[in-house]
């Protein structure tokens, strides 16, 4: 797999558990346990990387990690997205560099996330305040899709948009005034499929 290309297809589901256990009886191993990942997204003030379809993404887990991602290609079937990933010693001291440099947070989402590896792609089991997904990444998009039918998950319902995209819309739909993508902002919200415009793929 290109270390800095991203393959990648997602799903929205309800039944989380489900898949974590038709994992483990597949035999795929946790490479992550169950982490919480708090993400900044980074922009200039004029937003000229979101316009450009770019992310500069500063995220905290188990790691500090500071990510690039370029526009996907509108013609594929699933992400694909350059992706560049450099491990930095200190998430707040990155912060500040990046800010030093003129870009500034226009946005923080955080999630909880747990890895399984499966044959040649990466399953993520991601636990986001407005529902529940799975994440494939492979190294190709015959792999995934091949995960996908292991798995039981509806292929045609898979999701191309980002979990930020999906925000936004959401609170448009909804005229929410949530600033984050954060737990606390969605505290006592009950979102359904509607809301966020998908079909569960279980």
């Amino acid at each position: 797999m290109d270390k800095e290309v991203e393959i990648e297809a997602k799903f929205y589901i309800q039944n989380l558990s489900f898949f974590e256990n038709r994992l483990k009886s597949l035999g795929a191993a946790c490479t992550q346990p169950r982490v919480h990942e708090v993400n900044l997204r980074f922009d200039f003030p004029d937003r000229s990387l979101t316009r450009d379809r770019r992310v500069l993404r500063l995220r905290q887990d188990n790691r500090a990690i500071l990510t690039y991602k370029g526009p996907a290609d509108p013609n594929e079937n699933v992400s694909v997205r350059q992706e560049i990933e450099i491990e930095v010693s200190s998430f707040q001291s990155a912060r500040h560099f990046l800010e030093a440099l003129g870009y500034e947070v226009s946005v923080l989402y955080e999630k909880y996330r747990t890895i399984y590896k499966l044959d040649v792609v990466e399953v993520a089991l991601d636990e986001m305040p407005y529902g529940t997904f799975i994440e494939i990444e492979g190294p190709d998009s015959a792999s995934i899709q091949i995960a996908a039918a292991v798995l039981r998950l509806n292929w045609n319902v898979r999701c191309s948009e980002s979990y930020l995209a999906i925000f936004y819309r959401l609170c448009e739909k909804r005229n929410l005034n949530a600033k984050n993508l954060s737990f606390q902002d969605f505290e006592g919200l009950t979102i359904t499929a509607q809301d966020l415009d998908l079909q569960t793929a279980d």
